[in-house]
């Protein structure tokens, strides 16, 4: 008689081989395979019992990865989206706040070159970009400024 397949423990740990996973996002990933959802709760128990899942990890390895192009309420947005806990985000995005004016600077000289506004549509164009990376309104104003040098620092 054929296997059945890998079991749900063995498909929750190829998975997080490859990536870190949230605890609801891999819950959602092995929900496909679960003959009961009732059984995928003891599977992501164990898992983070024996340290193989967690959130806190999750988050760091993925504000990690953002960390550089993003601001913090994008990375908050991400994660929330992902479904880690609040505690963990919380956690993550305070170190993200803390170098979030260095991270905006890096990400507008990157796009922009370091060129300054030279009108108030391209001040307005480069605060846009900046806040769609979700980094917070001070961050926009310390670096795109309104000085003409494109930085107040």
């Amino acid at each position: 008689m054929a296997s059945a397949g890998p079991t749900l423990r063995q498909r929750a740990v190829a998975l997080l081989a490859r990536r870190e996973h949230s605890r609801a996002e891999l819950a959602r990933k092995l929900a496909r395979f679960a003959q009961d959802p009732a059984e995928i709760e003891p599977v992501l128990d164990e898992l983070a019992r024996r340290r193989l899942l967690s959130d806190e990890r999750f988050a760091e390895a993925r504000a990690q990865s953002l960390g550089a192009r993003f601001g913090a309420a994008r990375l908050e947005h991400e994660l929330r989206t992902r479904g880690v806990d609040a505690a963990a985000i919380a956690r993550v995005t305070a170190a993200a706040r803390a170098s979030e004016i260095d991270r905006a600077r890096a990400a507008w000289r990157k796009r922009f070159g370091g060129r300054a506004p030279a009108s108030a549509a391209e001040r307005a164009k480069q605060a846009r970009f900046l806040q769609g990376r979700g980094f917070s309104f001070e961050a926009i104003r310390r670096v795109v400024g309104g000085t003409g040098d494109g930085e107040l620092d």
